[in-house]
């Protein structure tokens, strides 16, 4: 029976996929053997040494103390993809939203009535204050190219943009997903130059914190208007609030309010409503519960941030699971161990991440426990599981 602690409340729809006989659930379980969480704060939580793995039901995993999960064999995983289509909905109103001052416009209405004004009367002067572009027909960039960056990219065509992509790490997957039309370009100041918009969709390290900074924003078209549903860390509210007072940008749309930013004219700040969505809320609790269950019951890794992906299917009779460093040898080391028990091999799968390696060993009978003792005493071993 393996307990499951949830810290936020997770969508039924996922929470039903775990099997009541071998799963109990709980908001307050102790010594649990793996945990599902949203947004609630790992950094200072004090995890049990049998916690086994931790499931983001969503994509930005900052509320979890990754390297120290790494040290503990505790495998990391997310959801990435799984709120996609909500962000991307979402971007296309902040484009609309930046564009066009209908917040402002709709206030401006609300205080006429308020003021007992025929707003009938006063809307066609009134309205000139809160016209804006047309999309149609301008530059977008689009830096991020992931599950979210695709689908705004493609969408952004059909709305007639023209549309360019920025991504270093463009993966092969994602890249098949791209409309053939979308400029994919190698260096982000031709994107910054072109662009009338730009939207970001990275995830938030130490090597994009303030990437959009001074530098970066002069780089960019005078005029622009810049959409952030990423992280509110990744801009540097300095250097955006400088060039909204020049008129440099003409408008910036985050979903990461902040004091400073909500008082400033030409910022639209929205309560981090990217994925808030019920159809995203259900993908990712269903995306999580799958991962974390095939993980406790196979051993798989599909989605982890900070261990290997390895997924492998089964054969023989036992399963040794191994979390150990990514240093020479500890193959040799494992497998010389089991042979010398007389068990065959049937399967083996191994990757490594950093510093951090996972082997799945699939054997041809039950090994002996003094052998799993063995296995688990070899030096640089972090942890060792059996499934049978």
């Amino acid at each position: 029976m393996y307990r499951i602690r949830t810290f936020n409340k997770i969508s039924p729809v996922g929470l039903n996929r775990l099997d009541p006989a071998l799963y109990t659930v709980s908001d307050s379980e102790t010594d649990e053997d793996a945990i599902l969480v949203r947004s609630a704060k790992l950094l200072g939580y004090d995890f049990p040494k049998n916690l086994l793995a931790i499931a983001r039901a969503g994509a930005g995993v900052n509320n979890i103390p990754l390297d120290r999960c790494s040290e503990a064999g505790i495998v990391v995983f997310n959801t990435p993809g799984a709120n996609a289509n909500a962000v991307k909905e979402l971007v296309l109103c902040a484009m609309l939203m930046g564009s066009r001052d209908v917040d402002g416009g709709i206030q401006w209405v609300r205080q006429q009535v308020a003021s007992g004004v025929d707003v009938t009367t006063v809307v066609e002067k009134g309205k000139s204050a809160f016209t804006g572009p047309e999309l149609y027909k301008k530059t977008l960039g689009v830096i991020g190219l992931g599950a979210i960056g695709s689908l705004v990219a493609n969408i952004a065509l059909s709305l007639g943009m023209d549309v360019y992509g920025y991504d270093p790490f463009l993966s092969v997957d994602a890249a098949l997903r791209l409309d053939r039309h979308i400029h994919v370009v190698k260096d982000i100041n031709e994107l910054y130059k072109r662009a009338d918009y730009i939207t970001i969709h990275i995830h938030y390290t130490k090597d994009t914190e303030r990437m959009i900074d001074a530098k970066a924003i002069g780089a960019m078209k005078r005029g622009v208007r810049f959409i952030n549903l990423a992280r509110g860390e990744i801009v540097d509210d300095d250097a955006m609030l400088a060039a909204l007072d020049t008129g440099w940008v003409a408008a910036y749309v985050t979903d990461f309010p902040n004091n400073r930013l909500v008082g400033a004219p030409h910022v639209l700040a929205m309560p981090h409503l990217g994925a808030s969505t019920p159809e995203s809320e259900q993908n990712c609790a269903v995306m999580a519960v799958d991962q974390l269950r095939d993980y406790l019951e196979n051993g798989n890794i599909r989605n982890s941030v900070n261990l290997p992906s390895v997924s492998q299917e089964r054969s023989g009779v036992c399963r040794l699971c191994l979390l150990h460093r990514n240093v020479p040898a500890m193959l040799a080391g494992i497998t010389t161990l089991l042979s010398r028990d007389g068990i065959n091999v049937e399967n083996l799968s191994n990757k490594s991440r950093g510093d951090y390696a996972y082997t799945i060993v699939d054997l041809s009978a039950p090994a002996d426990q003094s052998v799993i003792d063995e296995v688990t005493a070899l030096e640089n071993v972090i942890r060792v599981r059996v499934i049978r």
